[in-house]
């Protein structure tokens, strides 16, 4: 079973906006904005509802950059289907919520330590502007059993 998570990033030429997770699913870690796609929505419009209520940001532009499956060994069969957006273009100025803090990083400073440990991998080839695929598989402690990941463009 297959479940569609849109994830983006809000980008500029020097910067990336990350929240940090409050509660729920990641709590504890940097990441970008998203979460569930409901039945009704396309996956773009999914990342612009859960980026507004994330972040306080209108979405005016994005463009998906990669597509990630996440397995976690404890729930077999059962795969999060993540598509990657990067964003250059929006409205307003992050806010903290509920759910989300939103924190400018430098991208030479990328809390890696802070984020789940794929990012460490996939997450230099969104800064150097490239597109990918990959699929991971995560055991205990959210740690990397495999992976595999390619570049597509």
């Amino acid at each position: 079973m297959k479940i569609t998570q849109p994830l983006c990033l809000i980008h500029n030429d020097t910067h990336v906006l990350l929240g940090m997770k409050k509660r729920g699913f990641g709590m504890g870690r940097w990441n970008g904005f998203g979460g569930k796609k409901q039945p009704h929505e396309t996956v773009e419009e999914a990342i612009k509802r859960e980026t507004l209520e994330e972040s306080g940001l209108v979405i005016e532009e994005l463009e998906q950059v990669g597509i990630l499956d996440f397995e976690f060994e404890k729930k077999p069969g059962e795969i999060l289907e993540v598509p990657i957006f990067r964003v250059r273009k929006w409205k307003g100025e992050p806010v903290e919520g509920e759910e989300m803090k939103p924190q400018w990083w430098d991208m030479n400073e990328i809390p890696f330590k802070n984020m789940w440990p794929d990012d460490s991998y996939w997450f230099p080839l969104f800064l150097k502007n490239r597109k990918f695929e990959g699929r991971f598989l995560f055991g205990p402690n959210d740690s990397v059993l495999e992976y595999h990941l390619r570049i597509v463009g």
